[in-house]
C-alpha cells in the first residue's frame, strides 16, 4: 500500500493495472457530524456538464454504470465503485469531495483518509487531519483525472461553503427556490445544450432530513412531491397552517387516531413548502387556540399530546379561529380595515378540517372577506360520515356543508381565496387523491394573488 501526501500526483497504473477500482472515504470528528461525500464527474474544463454525474446520497449511480455509491463499507464511511472504462468521453475527471451538513468545520477533524482499492486490496491512501484546514465546511479530497492515461492527485483543498458552493465551483446551478407563478401544467422546455445543470439541493436536503429525522414520513413526502410537481409547485415556498376542529362531535376522529394520521399528511406537504419542516397548529370549537408547531421532531403522538391541554369543546365557531390565525400572520389584521391588498413575500396555505357547520356564519363571512386582501389561501375540508361517495368537490350539493360550498361564491372579496371539498372518512381517501384535491385551486389563486398585489 502506497502512502500519498497532499499535492502528490501519480499514474494510476503505478498503483494497479485495473480500471475497475473502489474509492473509500472516512472522516472522524470529536463530536458527531453529518457528512456528505460526493463524486463530481466533470469535463475537460472542470465543469459538471451533466448533473447525472454528480454521485451522492440522493443519486447513487451514473447513467453509464461507471460510478456507483456503495455507502458505508468496512472502515469507510462512504465507498464508490469506479469503472473508468465505462465512463463517457465527456467525463475527464472524477473529483471526490466531503461537506459538513451540521455545525462543525473541517478544523475539528480528528482524522480522515481517501483510499484506493483494487481487487479487494488497498493500493494507496491519502491521510489528512483538521490541522490541514481552518473554518471550511467542505473539502476536495482527491481526483482521478485523464491526462493521456488515468492519474490520481491528492488535493486536500478546503471550501468555506458547503455542497452548494462545490456545485457552483464545478459550473452547476442549484435549482431556484422561487417558483414561477404557474399558468398551466406543461412539460418544461429543454434547456440549451450549453446551459449548466440545475440541481435542486433544497429538495435533496429535504429528503435527506426526512430520512434522518422522520423515516416513517418518507413515503408521504414523496407522494406530496409528485402532486406538487404536477401542479408546477415543486419549488414553491409558503407557510402552512392546520386548523383542526376540537368540537365534541370529533371524538371518534381523535380517539381512532384519524386526526393524527391526517395531520401527518399535511406535515408532509408542509415540509415541501417550508424549510423549517414545521406547520402551525390552530384549534377551534367554542373557542380558538394557537397550539404550537408540529415538526419532524415532534410529530409522533402530537395530536394526543395537545388533547391533554385542549380537551374537546362544545360548539363550533369558524370565525374565531380565522380571526386568531389572521392576526398570527398579520398582527394588524383586526386594527386596520382591509380594503387594500396586503403584500408579503410568502403566502400562507391553510388546511381547515371540520365535521360540523359553524355557529357564526356572519362573522366567518366577514373574516373571509377581510382575509381576501391578505396572502392567505383557505382550503376547507369537511367530514360527513353520511356521504355515499368517498369524497366530493365543493358545490356538488351532496353534503350537509352548504355554507362552506357557498364560500366559493362569496361576494365582496378582493380575490377568491377559499376552496372546499368533503370526505366521508379522512382515512379512506388515498394520499394521492388528497394531495391532488389540496392543489386543485391553490395554483390559480397564487397566479391571481400575485397579479392583484398580494404577493411580491
Amino acid at each position: 500500500m502506497k502512502s500519498i501526501s497532499r499535492g502528490q500526483k501519480l499514474k494510476l497504473s503505478d498503483l494497479t493495472p485495473l480500471q475497475s477500482i473502489e474509492v473509500g472515504v472516512a472522516l472522524t470528528f470529536g463530536t458527531p457530524q453529518v457528512i456528505d461525500v460526493t463524486c463530481f464527474g466533470v469535463d475537460g474544463q472542470d465543469k459538471l456538464s451533466d448533473e447525472r454525474y454528480m454521485i451522492f446520497y440522493n443519486q447513487k449511480t451514473s447513467p453509464c454504470g461507471g460510478l456507483h455509491l456503495l455507502g458505508a463499507q468496512g472502515s469507510d464511511a462512504e465507498r464508490f465503485a469506479v469503472d473508468l472504462s465505462r465512463l463517457p468521453q465527456s467525463v475527464q475527471k472524477l473529483v471526490f469531495t466531503a461537506t459538513i451538513d451540521s455545525a462543525g468545520v473541517m478544523s475539528h477533524l480528528t482524522s480522515g483518509y481517501l483510499r484506493i482499492s483494487a481487487s479487494g486490496a488497498e493500493v494507496a491512501r491519502f491521510s489528512f487531519s483538521g490541522a490541514d484546514f481552518a473554518q471550511e465546511k467542505a473539502v476536495i479530497l482527491g481526483e482521478l483525472y485523464l491526462k493521456d492515461i488515468w492519474r490520481f492527485g491528492a488535493v486536500g483543498q478546503g471550501f468555506n461553503g458547503g455542497l452548494s458552493a462545490l456545485l457552483k465551483h464545478f459550473g452547476g446551478e442549484e435549482a431556484s427556490d422561487v417558483a414561477a407563478t404557474p399558468t398551466a401544467v406543461t412539460a418544461p422546455a429543454a434547456p440549451p445544450v450549453s446551459a449548466p445543470p440545475a440541481v435542486n439541493l433544497r429538495k435533496v436536503n429535504l429528503e435527506k432530513r426526512v430520512e434522518k429525522e422522520a423515516p416513517k414520513l418518507v413515503s408521504l413526502v414523496k407522494k406530496a412531491a409528485v402532486s406538487l410537481e404536477k401542479a408546477g409547485l415543486q419549488d414553491h415556498q409558503a407557510r402552512v397552517a392546520l386548523c383542526l376542529d376540537i368540537s365534541g362531535s370529533m371524538y371518534k376522529q381523535y380517539s381512532s387516531g384519524k386526526v393524527q394520521k391526517f395531520a401527518e399528511r399535511i406535515l408532509a406537504l408542509g415540509c415541501h413548502f417550508d424549510d423549517d419542516g414545521a406547520i402551525d397548529i390552530f384549534l377551534f370549537g367554542e373557542k380558538a387556540h394557537q397550539a404550537g408547531n408540529m415538526t419532524l421532531a415532534n410529530y409522533e403522538g402530537f395530536v394526543p399530546r395537545f388533547r391533554q391541554t385542549y380537551p374537546l369543546e362544545g360548539g363550533t365557531s369558524y370565525g374565531k379561529v380565522i380571526r386568531v390565525l389572521r392576526t398570527f400572520y398579520f398582527p394588524d389584521a383586526l386594527t386596520r380595515p382591509r380594503n387594500k391588498p396586503v403584500s408579503a413575500d410568502l403566502p400562507v396555505y391553510v388546511m381547515f378540517l371540520t365535521d360540523g357547520d359553524t355557529e357564526d356564519e356572519r362573522d366567518t363571512e366577514d373574516q373571509i372577506r377581510a382575509a381576501s386582501y391578505e396572502p392567505i389561501f383557505w382550503q376547507f375540508m369537511a367530514i360527513d360520515e353520511d356521504m355515499k361517495e368517498m369524497f366530493s368537490r365543493g358545490g356538488t350539493g351532496d353534503s350537509m356543508f352548504e355554507f362552506l360550498e357557498n364560500l366559493d361564491n362569496l361576494s365582496g372579496r378582493h380575490i377568491d381565496n377559499a376552496d372546499f371539498f368533503c370526505v366521508s372518512d379522512p382515512e379512506k381517501i388515498t394520499d394521492d387523491d388528497l394531495y391532488k384535491l389540496l392543489m386543485t385551486e391553490y395554483p390559480n389563486w397564487l397566479r391571481e394573488a400575485r397579479a392583484k398585489g398580494l404577493l411580491r
